[in-house]
């Protein structure tokens, strides 16, 4: 997943997520199953829309229901959220988060967003110039709470590292 949705515009809603499927299903099976990623992410009732008709972060959410429709094992997420306005970018971490227990597959997130790497992830690795400054582990219980201290030290941590600061 990119950080921009990169939705066909000659498509609808429903045929852009279908892309998804290209090589595993076809027809009605790739309907069904674009239907159901769809209603995950709150979009079915938008389904037969062209992706212009739609806001930024239901853009993101369509290119999410793409990326998933075929429960792949390892999800790789570039930026995905970076264009988004600071609470769509919360909702899409909350949905994003809610998706992946369901699914239970591997998320490689690749952001420059400190807090949103503490509130997604279990582990953060930081790399400076080639190589790993590092590798902290994030043993919070999900959900994780904005704002809360625990992450707040988390967070902390991976700035001083960022900025030279102590341990």
């Amino acid at each position: 997943m990119f950080q921009e949705p990169r939705l066909l515009p000659w498509a609808k809603i429903a045929k852009n997520v279908e892309v998804g499927l290209t090589g595993i299903a076809k027809g009605a099976e790739a309907r069904e199953k674009s239907l159901a990623i769809l209603n995950e992410v709150g979009l079915a009732d938008r389904a037969e829309e062209w992706p212009s008709v739609l806001s930024g972060g239901q853009r993101q959410r369509v290119a999410l229901a793409r990326a998933l429709v075929a429960h792949p094992y390892i999800l790789a997420l570039d930026e995905p959220l970076g264009a988004l306005d600071a609470l769509t970018r919360i909702e899409m971490q909350q949905l994003l988060e809610s998706i992946w227990q369901q699914q239970a597959f591997t998320a490689v997130l690749v952001t420059h967003d400190v807090v949103e790497a503490v509130a997604l992830a279990d582990r953060v690795i930081v790399i400076d110039h080639g190589k790993i400054a590092l590798d902290l582990d994030i043993p919070l219980e999900r959900p994780r709470r904005h704002g809360s201290p625990e992450l707040a030290r988390l967070e902390g941590k991976i700035l001083d590292t960022l900025f030279g600061g102590a341990d």
